[in-house]
């Protein structure tokens, strides 16, 4: 069965990801990029390719987003995968079922400061990616798997839209806010810990624990990019990398948004910004 990495785009999921593939995956806690591809991302065409022809009908994908699970869960091993699709029923398809999925982690940010790294990482103006948030978006690409082998379209949806579809059952979640987890990198690791355990036999200790936080903070990872470790970067128009870790911490809504960005965001997300302690 399936636990989910699930978030929507550019909330702490690769930071997630890295801290729990260290978890895993590293007897000693040093995070290594590699381990990366322990937790692979879904949907993604590896899992389709025998089982759908066309990448570019987004009406094939939806039909065999659980047949591509139950192929996966065949092998009777608890699977890890990160997702920033929505956990959305379309008609009577639904993106996972019980049968499929054991767990979920939801890593959350507040949408305030989404906007100014999705324009970033998507090479959008502030005003794009806030119409991102609100709009229901689809991103990856519809390529041949023998031309692009990775890139696959996910429904990302709007952003309260997949908030509510993946915390909406509270059973067998952890939810986690890329602020606590800023704030206080090793209690919310430790939340981690003790909800993964729940499912999976694993070690550590507070040796391997220390190093786990040193060598996933954001100040690291970043150096770890810049000496060209990192391989899942996005291109640019012109095919130049962007650089995925871009401002972390440092990004703050206050300095980047007009006040009427920051009104429409607050208006239209108001429910769920404050049930998250957002909004005062």
């Amino acid at each position: 069965m399936i636990i989910w990495l699930a978030s929507y785009p550019k909330s702490g999921n690769t930071w997630l990801r890295c801290i729990v593939s260290s978890l895993l995956y590293s007897k000693s806690g040093n995070f290594d990029f590699e381990l990366l591809k322990k937790i692979r991302q879904f949907p993604e065409k590896q899992f389709f390719k025998d089982i759908i022809t066309d990448f570019s009908n987004f009406n094939e994908i939806k039909k065999n987003w659980v047949t591509a699970q139950e192929k996966i869960n065949l092998s009777k091993n608890i699977r890890i995968f990160k997702t920033h699709q929505g956990k959305y029923t379309l008609g009577e398809h639904n993106f996972t079922n019980n049968k499929n999925t054991l767990a979920v982690i939801y890593i959350v940010r507040d949408p305030r400061n989404l906007v100014k790294s999705l324009s970033h990482h998507f090479n959008f103006s502030l005003d794009r990616a806030c119409k991102f948030l609100m709009s229901p978006e689809i991103i990856g690409n519809g390529e041949k798997w023998e031309k692009k082998k990775y890139g696959m379209y996910n429904l990302i949806g709007k952003w309260n839209d997949h908030y509510r579809s993946w915390t909406i059952n509270k059973d067998d979640l952890l939810l986690i806010k890329y602020e606590d987890l800023v704030k206080d990198v090793e209690y919310e690791m430790n939340k981690i810990i003790d909800f993964l355990k729940r499912y999976i036999k694993f070690e550590t200790n507070i040796n391997k624990n220390k190093k786990i936080i040193e060598t996933t903070s954001f100040e690291n990872l970043q150096e770890m990019e810049r000496q060209g470790k990192f391989i899942e970067n996005v291109l640019s128009q012109d095919k130049n990398k962007i650089n995925f870790f871009h401002l972390g911490p440092e990004n703050e809504w206050k300095d980047t948004l007009n006040k009427n960005t920051i009104k429409k965001i607050e208006n239209n997300f108001s429910k769920e910004m404050e049930e998250l302690g957002y909004l005062s």
